[in-house]
């Protein structure tokens, strides 16, 4: 089950079902399934109430903050106390992988933006108020700056704490970088890519890719987690054990 946290943006929705779609293409014996926190509907418990075994939730966040740590579990601990037909088991976030960075490079090359030594580039992230979960956005850039030789990465925050776009575009140019991208760092369409855009706009910064969205690395990614959940559980009790 693909967990979402949903959007009053219909965007959001169709992106996480063509995002489901591929990863029923890669497997087709698999059952795929998509439940939201929010907003979008189904629910979580309403896809939990009709079905029956073991369950693998595939958190779709990029980071291990909030979501993952409290509304996620929460919501699968009140299915299984419902439904002691269930077994269920949270599977770990996306991020960090290197199948994000492959991800992120094929929508800066779908925008007409390659690694070159003077060329810069803003992950734009959601942000958090958690400072652990912003360190880790950190961390990703700068593994991508060093394994795909990016002249910078600099890493912004569209909500919830600093920097803000304008301030890492300013380092990058601080740093002489001459052309700059930005890169959201967001799974679909709406509120907060909307927000990247126009806050690119108005630092003069010209290109913006797309959002990951439904790209074939996040379809891999999601199975691989799927698969490292499944190995898991094997020695290792369920997140949410099934009453």
């Amino acid at each position: 089950m693909l967990v979402a946290h949903g959007s009053r943006d219909p965007r959001h929705a169709a992106t996480v079902t063509a995002l489901a779609a591929r990863v029923r293409a890669l497997r087709p014996g698999l059952p795929v399934e998509i439940g939201y926190l929010d907003h979008c509907t189904p629910r979580i418990g309403q896809i939990l109430s009709r079905l029956d075994g073991a369950v693998t939730a595939l958190p779709l966040l990029l980071n291990h903050a909030f979501h993952a740590r409290s509304d996620i579990p929460g919501a699968l601990a009140e299915a299984a106390a419902r439904h002691p037909r269930l077994t269920i088991r949270q599977a770990a976030v996306l991020g960090p992988a290197p199948l994000l960075l492959d991800a992120l490079d094929r929508r800066l090359a779908e925008a007409g933006v390659r690694p070159s030594p003077g060329t810069g580039v803003i992950l734009a992230a959601a942000g958090s108020s958690d400072p652990t979960a912003n360190a880790v956005t950190r961390a990703v850039a700068a593994d991508w700056q060093r394994l795909r030789g990016w002249a910078g990465v600099e890493v912004a925050h569209a909500s919830a704490a600093p920097p803000r776009l304008a301030d890492a575009a300013a380092a990058l140019r601080a740093r002489g970088v001459r052309h700059i991208a930005v890169a959201p760092y967001l799974l679909a369409p709406g509120l907060l890519p909307d927000r990247i855009a126009a806050e690119a706009a108005a630092a003069g910064v010209d290109t913006v890719a797309d959002p990951l969205g439904a790209a074939p690395e996040l379809a891999q990614l999601l199975l691989l987690r799927h698969d490292q959940a499944t190995q898991a559980a094997a020695t290792v009790p369920p997140l949410a054990v099934s009453a």
